[in-house]
Formats: C-alpha cells, sequence, structure tokens
C-alpha cells in the first residue's frame, strides 16, 4: 500500500480478525489498523497526513550513499524489498547479486 511517498506491508491478524499496517519507510515507527481494506485505507491515510504535519523534517531515511554509487531510488527500493524480505540490506543485496554471477 502506497500513499504520499510511504509504503506499508500489510498483514492480517486472525487473531482479532484486522488488518494490520506497518509503513516500512520511515525514520518513525508508524502502524495502522482497520476491520475492512476501506477502513484501512482510511486509517492508513489519516496517520500519514498527521505524520507529514508534524513531523517537518525530512523522513527519508535512505542517503542514497553506500560503497557502490548508486541512485537514491534504486537504494530505497533495496531496503524496502530487503525489509519486505525481512533481512538486512546487506543480506538482500548479497543474495540478489549472487544470482547475477555467472562462475
Amino acid at each position: 500500500m502506497k500513499y504520499r511517498g510511504f509504503i506499508a506491508k500489510i498483514e492480517y491478524d486472525e487473531h482479532d480478525q484486522i488488518f494490520v499496517g506497518t509503513v516500512i519507510n520511515s525514520k518513525h515507527v508508524l502502524g495502522f489498523a482497520g476491520v475492512t481494506v476501506r477502513e484501512l485505507e482510511q486509517k492508513y491515510h489519516e496517520l500519514i497526513d498527521f505524520h507529514i504535519e508534524t513531523n517537518k523534517t525530512d523522513d527519508k531515511p535512505y542517503s542514497g550513499n553506500l560503497m557502490l554509487r548508486i541512485s537514491p531510488e534504486t537504494h530505497a527500493d533495496i531496503a524496502n524489498a530487503a525489509k519486505i524480505s525481512g533481512v538486512s540490506i546487506n543480506h538482500w543485496v548479497d543474495k540478489n547479486l549472487r544470482t547475477c554471477i555467472d562462475i
């Protein structure tokens, strides 16, 4: 789920029977929940709008500076893919770069 430059990972909590979302590309811990998809989306938009209004600082946690010179967009995409996979950036890059090595 994407909104205003933020990306959320959505899971379903079977015990409470609700959808739970976590923003994965913020310096801050941001979470939200809803019983329906419509409610989940509404809560997500409200959270992000409030977060942007109350946190006037730049919330981009990735500078684009690595040992490799890559664009900030590629850096953010790699970081988000690693978070979704539940691994570190180093592990994700190592795993994915290994698929390109033909030795």
